[in-house]
């Protein structure tokens, strides 16, 4: 594997929904400081990474994931749940998951539709997914509630979802490429760069663990801070120019346009050096940057990404799309800061 797909598949099997971030968090840290790269937490826990002491450029991905929460334990024993973000149950549907409670306990089990054999029900097919037509099979032996109670579950605790990662021809085929196809995008750069290098560049790297839920991007940047590049998923699909082997460049999305000059000299890069890529329009996506600007912040913003199918669902994308994207945001910089 290119070294890129290697980081992602490590990050992809360390759970973080949204909430529970603290492990891929502590991964990338580790990882970035052995190799002489600085990092700091924000109040809120968002991860910095940078060498400079006064970044102007900030590039930003999320690691939180969608997934789900214990909503309340069944007369059965076993779980009925809420979801953590815009989790597409239909694409979750037989999905084995873990169980996280708050003392550190780890539990299976299975995401299934209620009374889903067809064998005794016949409108099986026919039952809308939904939160309450579905429930967590838990792989215990629990007859009753007060059995799960015994185990430690409880309401609020997290429930990890597996990515069932696969390399092929090219293709990075997993749950939760949105947005951890970036996140390893950026740490790979990184680690071109080197520790030195970075010392000499204004730029951080921000991992963002609330995107999902709408607010990870809202605080934290340094104070520094002049533009920031957003790097999420590209969306591939009727409608869009996305492709899974391109960088997508959003001019915008439905929280509206992103910053033109930005905008105009991504593309202009991605012409200049024959970058794959595409310009498009997203119409039911929003980003960190939409959060970072709505709550009031004084720099411009854009977004890029790798293309990717089958958002929050079984998601794919190519090998291609990583390194378009890499490479954009390396020659962003370049520009940004040539001396």
């Amino acid at each position: 594997m290119e070294r890129v797909v290697e980081i992602l598949r490590e990050i992809l099997e360390i759970p973080s929904p949204t909430g529970y971030t603290k492990e891929v968090l502590a991964h990338i840290e580790k990882k970035l400081n052995e190799a002489g790269i600085k990092t700091r937490y924000t109040n809120k826990g968002a991860l910095l990474a940078y060498n400079h002491p006064e970044p102007e450029l900030v590039i930003a991905a999320h690691v939180d994931t969608l997934g789900a929460m214990v909503k309340g334990i069944l007369p059965d024993g076993h779980l009925s749940f809420t979801k953590i973000g815009g989790l597409l149950l239909p694409a979750f549907e037989g999905e084995y998951c873990t169980i996280i409670t708050r003392s550190g306990k780890r539990f299976r089990g299975t995401l299934l539709l209620k009374n889903p054999s067809v064998h005794v029900n016949k409108e099986a097919g026919k039952k809308e997914r939904k939160e309450e037509n579905m429930y967590i099979r838990l792989d215990e032996l629990v007859e009753k509630k007060e059995d799960t109670e015994k185990l430690g579950i409880r309401p609020g605790d997290f429930i990890a979802l597996d990515p069932k990662f696969e390399y092929v021809n090219g293709f990075v085929k997993a749950h939760f490429l949105d947005d951890k196809a970036s996140v390893a995008v950026m740490i790979d750069l990184m680690l071109d760069l080197g520790a030195e290098t970075l010392g000499k560049l204004p730029v951080a790297f921000f991992f963002s663990p609330y995107e999902e839920v709408g607010h990870g991007g809202s605080a934290g940047y340094p104070p520094t801070t002049k533009e920031l590049l957003v790097v999420d998923m590209g969306v591939v699909g009727e409608g869009v120019a996305g492709k899974e082997t391109a960088v997508s460049i959003a001019a915008k999305d439905s929280s509206g346009p992103y910053d033109y000059e930005m905008t105009t000299k991504l593309i202009e890069l991605a012409e200049k050096h024959e970058i794959p890529h595409v310009v498009d329009v997203f119409p039911y996506y929003g980003s960190d940057g939409s959060a970072a600007l709505r709550a009031g912040w004084d720099f411009r913003v854009a977004l890029i990404g790798p293309g990717v199918h089958a958002s929050h669902g079984m998601e794919r994308t190519h090998i291609k799309g990583l390194l378009a994207t890499k490479e954009l945001i390396k020659v962003y910089i370049e520009e940004r800061f040539r001396r």
